[in-house]
């Protein structure tokens, strides 16, 4: 186990593994996505937050994915050994995801990738998810809860029913705010609007947000406005997951400087300040 420290809290960095999974459970949340439970003992269950596996999806019928999918962790347990993820059924390997059913096996590859850096001297930090991104963004909140730091949680979705992961924030004692496309709460402005009360009166040190550009830009302007720390988890197709096959590499600027990285492996999670708009 390889240990990495900076100013931020050390994090243990535990060596992928290839592991035969086992299914626990695999149900329904919502009417759009799914949460599989795996038992798989060993380096998988000690994932950190922002970290994801390269999953091996069943085939079913003519849905025959050729490369595995990555998938962020959505809890990592050592002590049960269980791991979960949280998907949409959107394709092929997704379709072969929801067939599986308790006691089948799974085999998944991690965990991969650099995850999020905590400051344990942070008091108060804000997350701004939607839809699966709240998948990647609530085993952080748990981190953040661990260290003491306070946190407020901005919640986006279509509608009310497709919100997720609302009791899993408020049971960290987190403050929930939802934003709603059907209401048009969810508009880039009104969010905006929050982000500025919460800042000023939480005194937020730092901007957490996955997935979504428009969010990214809106906290990578707030960060640099306000120098306040910012993280981003990025999407991106991946192949390998481990940093050969240069599927994933994106352009991000450093020092002034425009320079590639591979998000599968120098992220998914990067500074704010790095990500292009």
């Amino acid at each position: 186990m390889t240990v990495i420290s900076s100013c931020c809290q050390a994090i243990a960095v535990t060596p992928p593994n290839d592991t035969l999974a086992v299914v626990l459970s695999n149900e329904w949340v919502n009417d759009e996505y799914k949460r599989l439970v795996l038992q798989a003992d060993g380096a998988a269950c000690h994932s950190q937050p922002g970290q994801f596996f390269n999953l091996l999806c069943p085939s079913e019928g003519e849905h025959k994915p050729f490369f595995r999918r990555p998938m962020s962790t959505y809890k990592a347990d050592p002590l049960t050994g269980q791991v979960e993820f949280l998907y949409k059924v959107t394709g092929k390997g997704t379709f072969g995801l929801e067939t599986l059913g308790a006691h089948q096996t799974l085999e998944i590859l991690g965990p991969l990738g650099k995850g999020f850096d905590l400051d344990p001297d942070w008091q108060h930090m804000t997350i701004v998810a939607r839809g699966v991104g709240l998948a990647t963004l609530a085993p952080l909140a748990e981190a953040a809860h661990a260290l003491g730091i306070k946190l407020t949680a901005v919640l986006s979705a279509r509608s009310e029913k497709s919100l997720l992961s609302r009791e899993r924030f408020a049971s960290l004692g987190a403050e929930v705010v939802s934003v709603l496309d059907e209401d048009g709460s969810s508009s880039l402005e009104n969010i905006e609007r929050l982000l500025r009360d919460i800042i000023a009166r939480e005194g937020s040190n730092a901007l957490f947000t996955c997935g979504s550009k428009r969010l990214t830009r809106l906290l990578k302007r707030l960060s640099s406005e306000r120098g306040l720390a910012g993280q981003v988890a990025l999407e991106q197709q991946m192949v390998c997951g481990l940093g050969m096959c240069q599927c994933c590499v994106d352009v991000f600027e450093v020092d002034g400087l425009k320079i590639g990285k591979r998000v599968c492996l120098e992220g998914p999670v990067f500074d704010l300040a790095e990500v292009l708009e």
